[in-house]
């Protein structure tokens, strides 16, 4: 990757290249490395998702796109969020799942799942490629305060050990916390998954007296991130801060 010093040799900017989330459109980041001391690490990288950030593996970064400011972060109120009918039914339809949050290691079963959800819905994404290394990476190599969510079908007479269907990586925040990356079973049609996972989130962050959930970036005009505005009220970071 291309890229040149933004400041002090602590932020930096990368190349143009091909906009994954709007034709014909070319995106920037601008990012920085994780700090390697994990106090550090938890105090910067919440800081920067206040300013509308986002983490992978050991950089955090933010789009700097020239003549372009689609990317808005979101976030939502969870003391206040509505869910609607379909996410109230949603929920129930998934009332079978068992949820663990475990320490952000990888593993076979894991990698697994990831290849085959990659495979259904974004097999000629820039991840498609990666191997268990890679996988093991981008959940594991951070010092920044994380865990893995595991969702599984509840164990029955053809299901004993508890069928594993989703998997969220997520950063303990403050406030809160911010979905960093997610997949589930693509088979699991019926269930909504990834709606569910999110649901989930802002259950459990609720439960814990903490304010937010950072769903990353909303770009209007964009299929793959229209399903973010269903989660109302929402707050967006623009110029004057954070504004529903």
């Amino acid at each position: 990757m291309t890229e040149q010093t933004l400041k002090t040799g602590q932020f930096y900017i990368t190349a143009p290249s091909p906009c994954p989330y709007l034709a014909e459109k070319f995106e920037r980041k601008v990012f920085t490395p994780v700090p390697p001391v994990a106090a550090n690490a938890a105090v910067i990288n919440a800081a920067l998702t206040l300013q509308g950030f986002r983490r992978s593996q050991n950089i955090i970064y933010r789009p700097l796109c020239e003549g372009c400011q689609a990317c808005v972060s979101v976030r939502v109120p969870v003391a206040e969020f509505k869910p609607d009918k379909t996410m109230r039914r949603l929920y129930k339809t998934n009332a079978d799942i068992v949820v663990e949050i475990i320490a952000p290691q990888a593993s076979q079963e894991q990698y697994t799942l990831f290849k085959a959800y990659l495979a259904a819905r974004h097999a000629t994404g820039s991840m498609a490629d990666m191997t268990f290394s890679d996988y093991a990476m981008m959940v594991g190599d951070s010092a920044v305060n994380c865990n893995l969510i595991e969702y599984r079908r509840a164990p029955d007479s053809t299901n004993r050990s508890g069928k594993l269907v989703g998997v969220a990586l997520t950063d303990n925040l403050p406030d809160g916390c911010s979905m960093v990356y997610s997949f589930y079973d693509p088979a699991e049609k019926k269930r909504s998954l990834g709606t569910y996972i999110i649901l989930e989130h802002i259950h459990r962050t609720a439960q814990n007296a903490l304010p937010y959930v950072y769903l990353g970036y909303w770009v209007e005009g964009s299929d793959k991130m229209h399903y973010k505005i269903r989660f109302q009220p929402q707050e967006h970071l623009g110029k004057g801060g954070w504004r529903r």
